[in-house]
């Protein structure tokens, strides 16, 4: 068996954050990583991260990459690829876990470990979400260019994109029998100009064209949906943390310290807030780390 004081589940922003603070504190740190960025999409389609201060334009997976650089330059950090699995919390109050044939035990745990998206099943959806296909304004919708934006109902989560995305450009709401507006709900989407449209869609085509099932094709700048949240990982549920469950999905209960409900244990990014981006990860990620180091001073 493997003894560390401190792991972090899950190497992408969150827990590249929390393992460099605990790095910095000269505390010995395994990361574990199974390589499974959510916004590897984003890659793989040549696309870019926004919103990140300094880091505006610059591909995901290179933020990522020279995160991880700079922090295995601390001697006093490990990395293990792999999936954390089969998780309890010991007779002695430590934390163990399988990683393939290893035996993990820990005294402080930080959970990182993200979210999957389960999309809307539109055809021709899922080979676009990365692409030309998003959830959040705020990271994607100025790149519209103030253009024709549709908006792919999939919950009443899509009012909210309603309401924000005429912010971005020219907004399109497509029900697509996922939704029905309120009469206020209408009246809130006509105050801010988006456009209502109740035929049922057949297909995405093209970049970002919608083939609607009477024969009229509606061709906009990008598109943005209500993905579902599902836990990339069953470990805070094995280990017994406390869920809440959001408006996008169940995600880890955290104090303001980032302590979930089981002691020494502790969450931050995707899997630990309602809803989330790379920034928020990170600053989640310092959170989380000052609140297991303080943790084991006691």
């Amino acid at each position: 068996m493997k003894h560390i004081d401190f792991v972090a589940i899950g190497g992408s922003y969150a827990g590249l954050s929390a393992a460099l603070q605990l790095a910095r504190a000269r505390r010995q740190v395994l990361v574990i990583d199974a390589g499974q960025r959510r916004n590897r999409f984003v890659d793989e389609a040549g696309e870019t991260s926004h919103g990140f201060l300094t880091q505006d334009g610059r591909a995901p997976a290179e933020i990522a990459a020279d995160a991880r650089e700079q922090l295995m330059n601390y001697p006093n950090v490990e990395w293990m690829h792999g999936t954390a699995e089969d998780a309890r919390v010991a007779s002695d109050g430590r934390l163990e876990f399988r990683v393939g044939t290893d035996t993990i035990s820990a005294r402080r745990l930080i959970l990182a470990t993200g979210v999957r998206d389960e999309l809307p099943p539109v055809p021709g959806l899922a080979e676009r979400w990365g692409r030309s296909i998003f959830h959040c304004p705020y990271c994607h919708g100025y790149e519209m260019n103030a253009g024709r934006i549709g908006i792919i109902a999939a919950s009443p989560l899509a009012l909210h994109h309603a309401l924000m995305l005429p912010d971005w450009g020219s907004p399109t709401l497509f029900l697509n029998g996922a939704y029905t507006p309120s009469a206020e709900d209408l009246a809130a989407i006509a105050r801010r100009g988006t456009q209502v449209e109740p035929v049922l869609i057949d297909r995405i085509d093209g970049h970002a064209d919608v083939v609607l099932q009477d024969g009229r094709t509606l061709t906009m700048n990008g598109l943005f949906t209500q993905p579902r949240t599902l836990m990339s990982s069953p470990i805070a549920e094995q280990l017994g943390c406390a869920l809440e469950d959001g408006p996008m999905g169940l995600f880890i209960k955290v104090d303001e310290g980032k302590a979930t409900s089981v002691p020494n244990v502790f969450a931050c990014g995707d899997a630990a807030r309602a809803a989330g981006n790379v920034t928020l990860a990170v600053a989640d990620g310092a959170m989380a780390a000052f609140g297991a180091h303080r943790a084991s001073m006691v």
